[in-house]
């Protein structure tokens, strides 16, 4: 499979945050507007400096957002960062994707929570409108292109983190960091809710972020079973640096229909509750009831390599190839297209060669990606569009392509 049929095949992205994934020269750009200060104003240097190939661990990997968070905080920084991940998306071929972020992290005096939905939903449409109307997609020639949003709730904050987290430890002065936690997810569940079913955004699901270790998922049930009960999708960043348990969690206490990294699933030795007396036994059925429940794990094979010093620098020891063996339903994603330096073909390439998967098993992978999606539109429109890319999809694999 070439580069060039990579390239064209539609492509999902299902777990791309916004705050990581900026133009580099637009990090300069917004930085220089609003005096923001960087550790360089080139992409060298800060390719050199932050937004590095390798880095030491997970919380090395989150440094570099302290500079993209601070300058999304306006209208016009967030619906242009916004419409920007939608145009390098099309670019390479994804015809949908879900941009998630934490809306908290940008709330300001007068720039509410809605506010902050609104402009990257307003980013959206217009990056969608542009596309769809070319004459080649309006023609139906090329695949439309779609796109949702995911709210985050994160596990663990201080007041540090924005104004928005500065309120809720106003409201609650009394209250454990577990009650503070909850608070604040319920407050995205119920925002998700509202924007969605009242004021018609394309928001279509939550997302719990952050350190796992100290935070459980199940903290964070009550919000989740508010996004549940109004219908949204819900998905959980799990088993990216705990263990099997925490997937569990993830599923059983807060009803994830998708799973974010899930990188130790298979590791029994990362088990710690001591209760569970047969480690390889519990990975067993865990695995078998995802497999079994169709719970689509979002895989985002370069991040995990560059926060994962176990992986190495051999990506064919990362636990795709077992989830893959296992016949998990997998989609591939980025994570960061900045902070990792990557796209969604940059990653089936990667994937390809690492794990020599076949045509056929890089089709499976993609329709995967539309097919457990959030997508903003009823089933019956959702049908259509699978569709539309799987027919799409097959025109271009079974087209002869030259030998390069």
């Amino acid at each position: 499979m070439t580069p060039e049929v990579i390239r064209r095949l539609p492509k999902t992205d299902l777990h791309v945050h916004l705050d990581g994934s900026l133009r580099l020269s637009t990090l300069i750009d917004l930085a220089r507007r609003k005096k923001t200060t960087l550790p360089s104003f080139t992409e060298a240097g800060l390719r050199e400096i932050v937004f590095r190939d390798h880095y030491a661990n997970l919380s090395d990997y989150l440094a570099g957002f302290q500079y993209t968070v601070a300058v999304l905080q306006d209208r016009e920084a967030l619906e242009r960062a916004a419409f920007e991940l939608c145009e390098d998306c099309q670019a390479e071929g994804v015809r949908y994707v879900e941009i998630r972020f934490a809306p908290q992290l940008h709330v300001r005096s007068g720039f509410e929570f809605s506010d902050v939905v609104r402009a990257v939903d307003a980013g959206i449409r217009r990056a969608s409108r542009a596309f769809n109307a070319r004459p080649e997609v309006a023609s139906g020639r090329e695949p439309r292109f779609a796109a949702g949003i995911i709210l985050c709730a994160l596990r663990a904050f201080t007041p540090e983190h924005s104004e928005g987290y500065q309120r809720i430890f106003a409201a609650l002065p009394e209250a454990s960091p577990r009650e503070l936690g909850l608070a604040a997810s319920i407050q995205v569940a119920r925002a998700a809710a509202r924007l969605r079913h009242d004021e018609g955004l394309l928001v279509v699901g939550v997302d719990l972020a952050g350190q796992e270790h100290g935070h459980p998922a199940e903290e964070h049930a009550q919000a989740y079973q508010v996004a549940h009960e109004a219908f949204l999708g819900k998905t959980v960043h799990a088993g990216e640096d705990y263990g099997p348990e925490s997937i569990f969690q993830a599923i059983g206490m807060l009803h994830a229909d998708r799973i974010g990294h899930g990188t130790w699933l298979f590791d029994a030795s990362k088990i710690k509750e001591g209760r569970i007396a047969d480690k390889r036994a519990y990975v067993e059925r865990l695995a078998q009831f995802i497999a079994d429940k169709r719970i689509t794990i979002e895989v985002c094979l370069t991040s995990n390599q560059q926060t994962v010093p176990e992986l190495g620098a051999d990506l064919a020891r990362h636990p795709f190839a077992e989830m893959r063996e296992r016949r998990l339903s997998t989609t591939i994603c980025t994570d960061n297209r900045l902070v990792s330096n990557t796209s969604v073909s940059n990653e089936i390439r990667r994937a390809t060669e690492a794990f020599a998967l076949t045509d056929r098993e890089v089709r499976d992978i993609l329709i995967y990606g539309f097919k457990r999606s959030f997508f903003p539109g009823t089933y019956l429109e959702k049908r259509a569009y699978v569709r539309e890319m799987i027919n799409f999809t097959d025109r271009i694999l079974e087209t002869p392509q030259p030998i390069p």
